[in-house]
Order: C-alpha cells, then structure tokens, then sequence
C-alpha cells in the first residue's frame, strides 16, 4: 500500500472569475511586461534575483518526486463533471494505473484531473496532484496521497515529464493542448524517446488528428512518422497497456494487470 502524506484541506467550489486575487502571480510578474515606472525601476534589479525563486522551485520538486519512478500523467477538462463518461473513463484508468503499480500524476485540479486521482486514490495506489497558483485560485480535489503547489508553469510542466513515462490526455481545452503539443515537441526533436502519448475519446480527437494528417503533413510542416507520435483510443486498458509495455522496455517493475 502507499504510504500517505498529509493532503491540505480541499475546498468545494472554485471562486468566480470576478474573485481575483489582488497580489500578481509569481508567473505573471515574470512573464508581463512592466507599464508603472517604478515596476520598470524594481524590475531592472529585481529579475536576475528572481531566478533564485525558479531554481528554488525546482529544487523543491525534484525533492518532493524524487521517489517517484515511471509515473503516468493525465491531464484533461477541469470543467468535466462526475457523471460525464469521459470522468468515469478517466476514473477506471486511474484506477488501472494505481492497481499495475504505475503512480498517478496530475494537475490536483477537479475534473479529469480529480476523476484520475480519485481512480488510483481509492485502488491505494500513489495519486500526485501538482496544483498551480493562479490569478484565479484553483482547489486541491480531495483524492490525493501527495500534493504539491507550483508557483511557475514551466517548472510544473517539467515534473509532469521527468517523473512520468507516458502522457494519457484526455478531452480538454488550451491547457491540455499546451500540454500536449509540448510532449508531442519533445518526442520530435529527440528530446524524449519511447515516452507514449495517449489520447482518450476518439470522436472529440478526430477533428484535430485529421487535420495533422490531411493539413500539417500534407504541406510539410511536419514530417512522415511525426503523425505517428501519438496512438488514440476510447480503452482506458488500452491506455494502462500501453504505458506497461513502455515500463517493461525501460526496465522499470509494474504490477501486471
């Protein structure tokens, strides 16, 4: 059984865009451009320190998932509701995954998030969620063994790669494409090798892959093989044996399914 932490106390409603928090996010104070004078003046000094903050994160989160081997990441809608199919099939992958010993990572958002982290939390297994802090504060779901709150994107986006050996992506909006197409990237240039890009629900994917295919392609802007990257399909088995198999050339322990 996997051991537990101690998950902070998860809120039931989101808060309304009109809520917004008055302190700028750390993101948003690195990535906006300055219009005051005086936060042009601090930002001169202020920003060469900032990458203190960043290589501190990183630090923190390589500490906290260190222990993490071969985890899967999944990521979707967080708008999607229990009772929708896509959170059930998003539930019973997680729960695969908790029960062929894979540790389950995601935002720790609600949605197809907390679907997936409710699968492996209640199947005992290991169920991450990596949370981020937004103008518009989002909540922990309550199925988490471990839960970790990121001040910056891309060192978040980083953790979701290095600790896991696969992607499974579910329908969802621009952050599960960003999600997406950065994976899709790294498989492209080499920087990630024999890592499975899965997607779920094949009627909501369909538009996009057709357009890869009969679009990108086809004009070359990419090239033959790079719409192979990624594998669809509508079995969350499917899913859990293909990151098994992925494992199992790795050298990586799994519990068969």
């Amino acid at each position: 059984m996997a051991e537990r932490k101690v998950v902070k106390p998860v809120k039931t409603a989101r808060v309304p865009k009109s809520s917004r928090k008055s302190i700028p996010t750390k993101d948003e104070q690195l990535l906006n451009v300055p219009v005051a004078e005086e936060v042009r003046r601090l930002r001169v000094t202020s920003d060469s320190w900032r990458v203190l903050s960043i290589v501190g994160e990183f630090v923190w989160g390589f500490d906290n998932l260190q222990d993490v081997a071969g985890g899967a990441s999944i990521f979707g809608s967080a708008r999607t509701k229990p009772g929708d199919p896509m959170y059930q099939a998003a539930e019973e992958t997680g729960r695969l995954f908790a029960q062929a010993g894979i540790p389950v990572i995601t935002g720790g958002g609600p949605g197809i998030m907390e679907a997936a982290n409710k699968g492996a939390y209640e199947a005992k297994g290991i169920s991450i969620g990596c949370n981020i802090e937004l103008p518009h504060e989002q909540y922990t779901n309550q199925y988490l063994t471990r839960s970790l709150d990121f001040k910056f994107f891309f060192v978040r986006k980083t953790m979701f790669v290095k600790y896991a050996i696969g992607f499974v992506v579910f329908p969802g909006g621009y952050g599960t494409l960003d999600e997406l197409f950065e994976a899709l990237t790294l498989m492209q240039t080499d920087k990630l090798t024999d890592f499975p890009i899965v997607l779920v629900g094949k009627e909501y994917w369909s538009g996009m892959t057709e357009w890869i295919t009969s679009t990108m392609l086809r004009e070359g802007k990419i090239t033959p093989g790079d719409d192979k990257l990624f594998t669809v399909t509508d079995s969350p088995r499917t899913v859990v044996r293909t990151l098994l198999e992925s494992r199992k050339r790795l050298g990586i322990a799994t519990v068969g399914l």
